[in-house]
């Protein structure tokens, strides 16, 4: 038995888990808490206070012997900087304060992409089941704070897991619409480019609904008008009162507002493009895994149809997508299973 601590760590949030690892490679979690990140001023203090915690459950101090902390930002040598927090996290400062060693950092969608290795199929949806080949990537994509994607290559009986900054490319319009989205966002914000991240994610919700209503697409409703007025006054501030991304999700599947809906379309829309971008990239015979914060919360709009159409819209390659396996993870804590299988393989 080996006793593993994993950390899916973020700027809103820290999730710790103590977990069991048999020698079979089965999984035991021990105990698991939630901490708001803003409230400590780094991580130490937060896995000091888990631990001591947890040693009353359990009636004694545990003393993790693998340790990895999934970090929602880039990891270099093993240390990482989370921007929208101000926390710089180091593996060796860790290892010398806790006393406590291996510890790995890795990319919160490097998590992912173990993740999904320690899935079950109750913890998937299945979009499109395609022909599954054993031997090629997997890839997983998935829209949150951000746009992560990531991919995994099979080596021997392992995978060795990517991290990437592809949510970071261009956004490339298909039509009109989407070239009219993109001069808004060029003008709006001042600048050379936009990103996928900048669009498919929760902060892209907020962005086409922005975009429709200044175009008086459809008439504004009162409730997410001043939900949305109040998230632009409160720009720049890191503890906004209202999620307006949520609020416009909401409206959509319940269908109680036109320009919610109108938004929800357009982004499920982009969002399935930028899968199939993705997809011709790599050609994930393996599986293509939808992860993110989104995807499963708004699970009737991916499955009207219009995110697997834009996903294999390609032109004379689109065939080829038809053949990859599509899943959308249901299970929110995917990032955290995965760190917990890569604490174990260290």
């Amino acid at each position: 038995m080996t006793l593993l601590l994993a950390g899916d760590i973020g700027g809103t949030k820290t999730i710790l888990r103590l977990v069991r690892a048999s020698d079979e490679g089965t999984l035991q979690t021990l105990d698991e808490a939630l901490y708001s990140s803003r409230n400590f001023p780094d991580l130490l203090p937060v896995v000091q206070q888990f631990l001591s915690v947890a040693s009353q459950k359990l009636g004694e101090v545990p003393k993790p012997e693998k340790i990895c902390f999934a970090i929602a930002g880039p990891v270099v040598d093993n240390t990482s900087v989370l921007t929208n927090l101000g926390w710089s996290l180091e593996a060796k400062r860790l290892e010398q304060d806790l006393n406590l060693a291996p510890i790995q950092l890795i990319n919160d969608f490097a998590a992912v992409g173990y993740g999904v290795l320690g899935l079950n199929p109750s913890d998937l949806h299945t979009l499109q089941p395609g022909k599954f080949q054993p031997d090629a990537p997997i890839a997983v994509i998935g829209a949150g704070t951000g746009l992560g994607e990531g991919f995994l290559i099979r080596q021997g009986n392992h995978y060795q897991i990517f991290s990437t900054e592809g949510g970071h490319t261009d956004f490339a319009p298909r039509n009109e619409l989407e070239f009219h989205l993109l001069k808004y966002l060029l003008d709006k914000h001042n600048i050379q480019r936009v990103s996928n991240d900048r669009i498919v994610s929760g902060q892209g919700i907020v962005s086409i609904y922005q975009f429709l209503r200044d175009r008086h697409v459809a008439t504004e409703s009162p409730e997410i008008g001043q939900i949305v007025k109040t998230w632009e006054q409160e720009a720049g501030r890191p503890d906004k009162s209202v999620d307006p991304a949520a609020a416009i999700s909401i409206a959509a599947l319940e269908k109680r507002d036109r320009l919610s809906e109108q938004t929800m379309q357009m982004f499920v829309d982009i969002y399935g493009a930028e899968a199939g971008n993705f997809a011709l990239k790599l050609l994930p015979y393996g599986g293509l895994y939808i992860a993110g914060g989104i995807a499963a919360k708004i699970m009737p709009l991916i499955q009207e149809g219009t995110f697997m159409r834009a996903f294999s819209q390609k032109g004379r390659v689109s065939a080829l997508l038809e053949r990859v396996p599509v899943s959308v993870v249901l299970n929110p804590q995917v990032g955290l299973i995965g760190a917990a299988l890569c604490a174990a393989q260290l």
